[in-house]
């Protein structure tokens, strides 16, 4: 075993219950057979990290107590027994799960629903671990001209591009996006690089901004319009209405409005995840006889992990774009805080002792 750690103890988010984060010192980990240890350069904000957050807990992926946050990217500092595929000083992002690749699911290729899939947390944390089988099916080094920071932005993205690919898009369709967060934001952009013409729907004047800045074509603000469907459908030819319609708020006037905006003939992903208990109704009537293709996606599958990461180090994903601030470790709970509010940060980069350099 290699390893550069010489440290007992490290600072990390540690989640006890509803807004109950304390940023305490904890043992550092060392890296079992197979595994990575990770010192953390960057950890994004996140939607999933913010519902923990207000909620305490995520039945799939979080119990309390534990340690926090899932977008990371690092320095490989530490490498267990057997792995021969990284070394101290690599650079990675190790993502915050990976599949078993033997139940029912995965011998069907529908890995984001493995009955074992395994979640890794405690990117708020000088240092990570990294599962053994994280480290073999869903680790990615990442070249010396790609920012850490904007690699950390992998997971999230990789969730966007499911969903936007998971709606059967052709080059040239019209797609709205309802919901101006963090990945209906991807979710635009990315249909946008793949030349489609995309409709925003958006509720706070700074993501009207952005959906224009990341490719929007139009930009329709909840606040300006009574009938949002209505508003959409006026922007497409005939008003017969969008070819897919991708819904990215999680609520149910946001999925009639969804059912509602597209063509006879569409795709309606309901990408958003909504609280447990959520019901909604719809026209089945419409449903039928609009021959109507109704869809959800979850999660990411490593092939889609690697294909986001490749948008990411190309350059043609607007990376920069989508990291809005920056934080040290001692002041998550503010930042939390702030997002409560709906502050205009798309995504707040957590640094727990960033340099210049490594950025």
């Amino acid at each position: 075993m290699s390893t550069t750690v010489a440290i007992t103890t490290m600072t990390a988010a540690v989640l006890y219950g509803k807004e109950d984060v304390r940023i305490e010192q904890v043992p550092v980990p060392h890296a079992a057979p197979g595994e990575l240890i990770v010192r953390v350069v960057a950890a994004l904000t996140c939607g999933t990290d913010l519902k923990i957050y207000r909620r305490g807990y995520h039945a799939r992926m979080i119990q309390p107590p534990a340690l926090f946050g899932h977008e990371v990217s690092g320095i490989v500092v530490e490498i267990g027994d057997g792995v021969t595929n990284f070394a101290v000083g690599d650079r990675v992002v190790p993502l915050n799960s990976a599949p078993c690749g033997k139940c029912y699911f995965c011998l069907r290729d529908q890995e984001n629903l493995c009955e074992d899939l395994l979640f890794n947390n405690g990117a708020y944390a000088e240092f990570i671990r990294v599962p053994a089988r994280i480290v073999a099916k869903n680790t990615l080094l990442i070249p010396k001209d790609v920012p850490l920071e904007y690699a950390a932005l992998t997971e999230p993205l990789a969730c966007a591009l499911h969903g936007f690919e998971d709606s059967s898009p052709r080059p040239g369709d019209t797609v709205a996006v309802i919901g101006g967060g963090p990945l209906g934001l991807m979710i635009l952009h990315v249909a946008a690089l793949a030349g489609c013409k995309v409709i925003a729907v958006v509720k706070r004047n700074a993501q009207v901004e952005a959906a224009r800045s990341l490719g929007a074509a139009h930009v329709i603000q909840t606040t300006d319009v009574t009938d949002v469907a209505a508003a959409v459908c006026a922007l497409t030819p005939n008003q017969r209405g969008v070819d897919i319609a991708i819904e990215a708020v999680a609520l149910p006037e946001t999925w009639h409005q969804a059912v509602a905006m597209v063509r006879n003939g569409g795709v309606v992903n309901f990408f958003g995840g909504p609280a447990a208990g959520t019901e909604v109704s719809l026209d089945t009537n419409r449903l039928h006889y609009g021959d109507l293709t109704l869809k959800a996606t979850f999660h990411h599958t490593p092939a889609i992990c690697r294909q986001a990461f490749a948008l990411i180090a190309s350059g043609e994903f607007n990376a920069e774009r989508f990291i809005t601030g920056h934080a040290p470790l001692s002041e998550l709970n503010a930042v939390f805080t702030q997002l409560l509010d709906r502050g205009n940060d798309i995504k707040t980069a957590i640094l727990p002792g960033m340099t210049e350099i490594e950025r």
